[in-house]
């Protein structure tokens, strides 16, 4: 009995995550309601689903997961489709969707991913409660640190991207002007655990720039004076450490790529931003770069 246990929990996991296209659709359905910029006159339709659709964000194909799912939903709460009521209920089942296995490692970024949707979507115009929302920053902040699957692209099954993705929904909280400075602090730990991914693991899609962000929407908010910028840049070169045998570790000379590809988007941003808060980051990066082994 013990043998069977965990195979039938993973199944009953994966039948709880599995229903796409929904009940009711097909892929021709879906592709024309695409046609017509997921245009549903009636809420009570376009509400179910969206509910249904949160499936398809684990889908291994991506013209379902990425092209149809996420579309509809980025396109669907940019146009304040939702009310409270349904966004609260949508970002619930997102939070589900983030716990449990997910080997085939598409399901929890692309929850993330629409979270940053559903976070832009408060930002925009407020809708959750100050609990709730310090809740979802230590959600995002909690998924972000968690990410250990590394994939980015590959060129059958598209993107799992889980750094960028929970990247993005660190920015879009950093953005909300309602966030206090222990806040923010907490969105930038979860960046900083990233900066260098945990397994020696070289960022090749981009990971960098998108880390960047929050930071740089960190700084727009003037909440944090340049002595802090300048330890928390310090710390990522200190975490780094020295070179290991004599700069031949392959581990060590990943996560300095990592390290270095991050400050230097960090610095880019920084440099063309025409926010004097922002801009106001580059003497601590140059820095950082500059220790940098």
């Amino acid at each position: 009995m013990r043998i069977l246990l965990v195979p039938l929990l993973w199944l009953s996991w994966s039948c709880a995550f599995a229903a796409c296209p929904p009940a009711g659709q097909d892929r021709a359905s879906l592709q024309a309601l695409k046609a017509v910029q997921f245009a549903m006159p009636d809420a009570a339709s376009r509400n179910a689903l969206a509910e249904g659709l949160l499936d398809c964000l684990g889908d291994p194909d991506p013209a379902l997961r990425d092209g149809i799912a996420y579309e509809a939903f980025s396109t669907w709460m940019r146009a304040g489709a939702f009310d409270a009521g349904e966004l609260r209920k949508l970002r619930d089942g997102l939070y589900a969707r983030l716990d449990g296995e997910d080997a085939d490692g598409f399901r929890k970024p692309f929850a993330a991913l629409v979270l940053s949707e559903v976070a832009r979507s408060d930002r925009v115009a407020p809708w959750m409660r100050g609990d709730e929302r310090a809740a979802m920053v230590e959600r995002a902040s909690t998924y972000l640190e968690s990410v250990r699957d590394y994939r980015g692209y590959d060129n059958g099954a598209g993107w799992r991207h889980g750094v960028a993705h929970g990247a993005d929904w660190a920015m879009q909280l950093a953005l909300n002007p309602t966030l206090d400075r222990t806040q923010l602090d907490r969105l930038l730990a979860a960046v900083a655990s990233q900066a260098m991914a945990a397994d020696g693991h070289a960022y090749v899609f981009g990971e960098g720039e998108r880390l960047a962000r929050p930071v740089l929407y960190a700084a727009h908010r003037g909440l944090i004076d340049d002595a802090a910028w300048k330890a928390w840049f310090a710390a990522l070169v200190a975490r780094l450490g020295p070179p290991q045998a004599d700069y031949g570790d392959a581990t060590w000379l990943a996560r300095r790529h990592d390290l270095v590809q991050f400050l230097e988007a960090a610095y880019i941003g920084a440099d063309q931003s025409q926010d004097p808060a922002i801009a106001a980051l580059k003497p601590a990066i140059a820095a950082a770069l500059k220790a940098v082994p």
